[in-house]
């Protein structure tokens, strides 16, 4: 089983009525919907509310973690940010949706501003320029959001070592919305979709892309512990 952890701020769905009826039970409860959904993938779920349980036995316990933030990125402890740095250094996944561009462990992990430009309310066209990437399987040659957050170039990150989508906006602008690292020894998605106001995580192919991308990020070696440990060296016993 690939046991995933899903944070989202939930402070949208509380505050704004019209948000809450797109999503009735959180972001993060449509996306433990249907990554519940597969019979190979558990899913808990964190709020900010609860966000202080994110503790080491957690994230020892994740094996991917997902992180959808917007307006409380500041909210997040420290501390926090710095814990899913280090066990993504060992080996776990992180996959980031959305706002979570700016977020504390993104922004931690990447190492760069992550700034970009943005407009509300556009309709976007999801290229598949890697189809053979196992985040794309399943994934036509394009898919169209009919409304969507324009996120814009330049986007501030390091260079991707993978990219696999990339959205075209009706007002021209282009983004890299599907980017893929190796940090460490774990596994890192953006993934750009995903605007609060709009049913976007409701799309089959938005599902399907999160759905891969979890199976790619999944660790295939964690360590217990960063480590510099002294050895001696394998010559002398010889």
């Amino acid at each position: 089983m690939i046991k995933v952890t899903v944070y989202n701020e939930y402070i949208h769905e509380v505050e704004s009525e019209e948000i809450a009826a797109v999503y009735p039970k959180g972001i993060h409860g449509c996306i433990a919907d249907f990554l519940g959904a597969n019979e190979d993938i558990t899913v808990k779920t964190v709020t900010l509310e609860t966000v202080k349980e994110i503790t080491d036995e957690l994230l020892i316990d994740t094996d991917v973690l997902i992180w959808w933030g917007h307006m409380a990125h500041h909210r997040v402890p420290d501390e926090i940010a710095e814990r899913v740095y280090n066990h993504v250094m060992r080996g776990m996944g992180f996959i980031a949706l959305h706002s979570a561009h700016f977020s504390k462990p993104f922004t931690r992990l990447m190492g760069t501003t992550c700034s970009l430009c943005w407009r509300e309310g556009d309709r976007e066209r999801v290229w598949n320029i890697m189809p053979s990437h196992p985040i794309a399987q399943g994934i036509g040659n394009y898919f169209e959001i009919p409304e969507e957050e324009m996120y814009g170039e330049r986007f501030d990150i390091p260079t991707p070592d993978e990219l696999v989508f990339l959205g075209w906006f009706k007002g021209g602008e282009v983004f890299r919305s599907g980017c893929c690292w190796s940090k460490g020894l774990g596994r890192i998605f953006y993934f750009q979709p995903g605007h609060e106001s709009n049913p976007t995580f409701f799309i089959p192919e938005v599902q399907r892309i999160i759905t891969n991308a979890v199976r790619w990020a999944k660790p295939l070696y964690r360590l217990p512990e960063i480590e510099c440990p002294h050895t001696p060296s394998p010559e002398e016993n010889l």
